[in-house]
């Protein structure tokens, strides 16, 4: 039996941040880059407004473990 894979998105402006929980290894770069945005603490915990876009994309591209993700509109 197959889990069906979890996978959340979030948007702010053009930009829409993909997180895949199951690929996570807890490396916290996204805590420790962005800790307005991202609080684990709290739901949801992904907050795409407290960030610019070109914040979130410097910090989702240093994702060690490709949870997390993103694409913009109309690409």
């Amino acid at each position: 039996m197959s889990e069906k894979e979890i996978i959340k998105k979030y948007i702010k402006e053009d930009l829409t941040i993909v997180w895949k929980p199951a690929l996570c290894i807890h490396a916290a770069e996204c805590v420790k880059r962005l800790p307005k945005v991202y609080n684990p603490r709290e739901k949801p915990w992904i907050k795409p407004e407290n960030g610019t876009v070109e914040d979130l994309k410097t910090q989702i591209n240093a994702c060690p473990s490709g949870a997390l993700s993103y694409y913009l509109k109309n690409e």
